[in-house]
């Protein structure tokens, strides 16, 4: 029997009798039973992981873990059902002689997460990230890449310099230029327990809950997603969308993007931890809020990382609402394919466009109140402003206001459009049903 355990093999003893030579840091345990010893116990390494809500049951879900070193996380992932993947900045033979011993099957990599990307090794749900962020020299950008590779959740574990207990302590972070951090020259950055957290918001993570602090190591939980479900309070309106900086339509997944959210709601007093604002799957925390007097409000906050280019919907709730209206945003699309692709209806129809303010045909002036006045046949009346978009070469621009019919069955269709709109030719068609109106054009001056 003992000649069938490939445990017990000749070249099973000699590649036990390596790993006893090259040392290990985690503990490792066979298939028989037995523990390689390593500098971190099981014991130990069971109570790290066990800081975190990691489900027991992880199949048909993707784990990455990073800075697997001898990947006792990555086999304890594997074990629970997970297909998953390890990165580490350099090879470590221990890795792979224990993957051997285990019979995993386990993909490993040489990666420096401040250098991975999503093309490298596609998404997972989620991400393990423990021990690693203090050991590089951009952990924001660190931890960008990992918010940008997990499509649920990521599990952060570092070192910090306090224990948390005083909430009035600032976000800190210390650098060490040489070996100052317990004499290791690769520990680079020692951030307090506030600056980890807010590095996690900051990462682009829609909520981070710390879970515990143990011997000045943090275990953050990260989500890319909202918590709870659409409330019964009225919704609010979205208004407008633009990026924050250029105050046009245009998003880039390789710059750092940020967004304005118009909106309109009757609720005071908003906090950004009351304000929830999606891009497609993704929620992302506000970093600004404030009443623009009235029902206006304008929230600000980081386009999420991990949306592919094409079309995305955005849409928002605060605290017990209801979800609002929908405005799609392209993000790296081309002026060429700037186009919304639905059927041109002859019914609903464009018979003039006006400046919104000036009333010029045809003109619409550029600024910071630029407004765009459609008269359309061809809607109902009454017709509810939230089933209605204007198009500005394919980008929404939410209704603000549609009237009831005019003499001539005309409703008039009003939309904000973003300030920082470039001058020149647009086309202005609306959209309602299901349908598409034939475009217009128009001159942005």
């Amino acid at each position: 029997m003992e000649a069938r355990n490939p445990l017990y093999t000749r070249e099973t003893r000699k590649q036990l009798e390596a790993l006893n030579r090259l040392g290990l840091y985690h503990s490792i345990e066979l298939p028989d039973g037995r523990v390689l010893p390593g500098l971190q116990s099981i014991e130990q390494l069971r109570r790290r992981i066990e800081q975190f809500p990691i489900p027991q049951d992880l199949r048909g879900r993707r784990v990455l873990d990073i800075g697997a070193w001898d990947g006792w996380f990555s086999f304890e992932m594997e074990k629970r059902g997970a297909d998953v993947v390890a990165i580490d900045s350099a090879e470590h033979t221990q890795f792979f002689m224990v993957r051997e011993l285990l019979n995993s099957k386990v993909e490993h990599h040489t990666a420096d997460i401040c250098r991975v990307r999503p093309q490298d090794f596609g998404r997972f749900d989620i991400v393990l990230f423990f021990g690693v962020l203090y050991h590089v020299k951009h952990p924001l950008l660190a931890l960008e890449n990992v918010c940008d590779l997990s499509t649920d959740l990521a599990f952060v574990e570092s070192y910090v310099s306090d224990d948390g207990l005083n909430p009035a302590t600032p976000p800190l972070m210390e650098f060490y230029e040489i070996d100052e951090l317990r004499g290791q020259f690769d520990n680079w950055v020692g951030p307090n327990l506030a600056c980890l957290m807010a590095f996690c918001r900051t990462a682009g993570f829609a909520r981070v809950d710390f879970e515990s602090a143990i011997d000045l190591r943090a275990h953050v939980s990260c989500y890319r997603k909202w918590a709870g479900q659409p409330g019964v309070d009225p919704a609010p309106y979205i208004t407008c969308v633009e990026n924050s900086v250029s105050r046009d339509h245009r998003f880039s997944r390789f710059h750092d993007d940020y967004v304005s959210l118009w909106f309109k709601t009757d609720d005071q007093d908003l906090k950004c931890d009351e304000v929830f604002p999606e891009f497609g799957p993704y929620g992302s925390r506000p970093v600004h809020i404030h009443n623009t007097g009235g029902d206006g409000w304008h929230a600000v906050c980081k386009l999420p990382p991990g949306l592919d280019a094409g079309w995305h919907e955005v849409r928002m709730r605060l605290r017990a609402s209801a979800m609002s209206n929908t405005v799609r945003i392209g993000i790296d699309v081309p002026d060429e394919e700037r186009r919304f692709a639905a059927p041109v209806s002859k019914e609903v129809r464009i018979q003039l466009v006006t400046d919104g303010r000036t009333w010029d045909r045809f003109r619409i002036r550029a600024g910071a109140d630029s407004c765009v006045s459609l008269w359309v046949a061809g809607l109902p009346d009454p017709c509810d402003k939230s089933d209605v978009r204007v198009l500005w070469n394919g980008t929404d621009l939410p209704a603000i206001y549609v009237s009831g019919h005019d003499r001539e069955g005309l409703s008039q269709v009003n939309a904000l459009l973003p300030s920082g709109m470039r001058a020149g030719r647009a086309e202005v068609s609306l959209a309602y049903a299901g349908l598409i109106s034939e475009a217009v054009a128009v001159e942005l001056v």
